[in-house]
This record gives structure tokens, C-alpha cells and sequence, in this order.
């Protein structure tokens, strides 16, 4: 990639979709590794042919969709199975990701990924990193609230994902995400102009 790109990241519930609103609103192209996934797995998209080889068609819904609810039974029953489904999508993800960065019509673009800190290889794709930030007990509320899940439901999808702790520690910048909504908005303004400015320099 020969442009500039900023990582996005944050825990389930942090604020990452907010806080890239922001930066879209400055006119930024925002690049989101989880749209993307979805695309490839849609009915008709480029990954469903090695899916249904790999799975069968339990594993695709009547429309030609990656059936995600049959998958994560699949998956929870057989860790292998979630490594060879990451086999075939995560290679693609990362290729319509260079690919979209390389081509985005603004000074730089930002990479949305929700697992960047775990997945070794964004990290070099991102001349920076930011980092959504906010306490775990607010992360369990929204996403509570947000998708009506239990406690014990968002406790196991935030034990997979790196802690707070690890996150803020590879961070170059951190977006606090903790107060009201418009106290985003200021924060990005900021980091707006100085990844500009690193922008015309790098």
C-alpha cells in the first residue's frame, strides 16, 4: 500500500462505528475488515464457493449466504473448524483491505479492524494505530443494551478479544469514548489534522 493508513480499532462496545463516522464526516475513506467480511460471505460472494466445499451446504443459508449462526455451532464444537474457515476468509480480507486502502480517494484512509491488536498483521498495514477506549463495565452495558445479549454472552466474546490493557499499550493515539457521544466528535477533529499533517509528510 502506498498510501497512508490510520488502524482503527477498540473492544466489542467501545465506540469503534461512532468514532469512524467521525473521521467520514472529514471526509475520510473508512475501510472496515467486518463489511468486508460480510461481503465475501454474502450470497453470490467471492468466498462462499470454498465455504460450501470446505463445510457443505449446512454451512450456507437456502439465499447463498454463509449461514454465521450454523457456523458458530459448527465452530464452537470444533475449534478447527473456526481455523479453517479463518484459512479461507482472513487471506481475502486482508487483500480487499490493501487493495481499498491503496485506492481511497483521501489523504489517508482508515482501516476499521476489531481485531487488530490480535491479528498480527494489521499492525503493519497502519502507519498509526487508534485506539476506542472506554471501561469494560461500559463496554458490557452497551453491547447488552445494543444487541440484547447477556452478561455472561458479552463476558465470552470479550474473553477472545485482547484486554483494555493490551490495546491501550500498542496505541499510538487513544479516542475516550467513556462520556457522552458528542465528546467524540472534538477528539477526532484533532487526530484529523495531525494525521493529515503525517499524511503529507509520510
Amino acid at each position: 500500500m502506498s498510501r497512508y493508513v490510520v488502524g482503527l480499532t477498540g473492544g466489542i462496545g467501545s465506540g469503534k462505528s461512532a468514532a469512524a463516522e467521525c473521521f467520514r464526516e472529514h471526509g475520510i475513506v473508512i475501510v472496515d475488515a467486518d463489511a468486508v467480511a460480510h461481503e465475501l460471505t454474502a450470497p453470490g460472494g467471492a468466498a462462499m464457493g470454498e465455504i460450501e466445499q470446505a463445510f457443505g451446504r449446512a454451512a450456507v443459508t437456502p439465499e447463498g449466504a454463509l449461514d454465521r449462526g450454523a457456523m458458530r455451532k459448527l465452530a464452537f464444537a470444533e475449534p478447527a473448524i473456526r481455523l479453517r474457515l479463518e484459512q479461507i476468509l482472513h487471506p481475502r480480507i486482508r487483500r480487499l483491505c490493501d487493495e481499498r486502502c491503496a485506492a481511497a480517494a483521501s489523504p489517508y484512509a482508515l482501516l476499521v479492524v476489531p481485531l487488530l491488536v490480535e491479528s498480527g498483521t494489521y499492525r503493519q498495514r497502519c502507519q498509526r494505530l487508534a485506539v476506542v477506549d472506554c471501561p469494560e463495565e461500559m463496554q458490557i452495558a452497551r453491547v447488552m443494551a445494543r444487541n440484547g445479549m447477556t452478561r455472561a454472552d458479552v463476558e465470552r466474546i470479550m474473553a477472545t478479544q485482547a484486554t483494555r490493557a493490551q490495546r491501550l499499550a500498542v496505541a499510538d493515539d487513544v479516542i475516550d469514548n467513556s462520556g457522552l457521544p458528542e465528546a467524540l466528535a472534538p477528539q477526532i477533529s484533532i487526530l484529523h489534522a495531525r494525521y493529515l499533517d503525517l499524511a503529507r509528510i509520510g
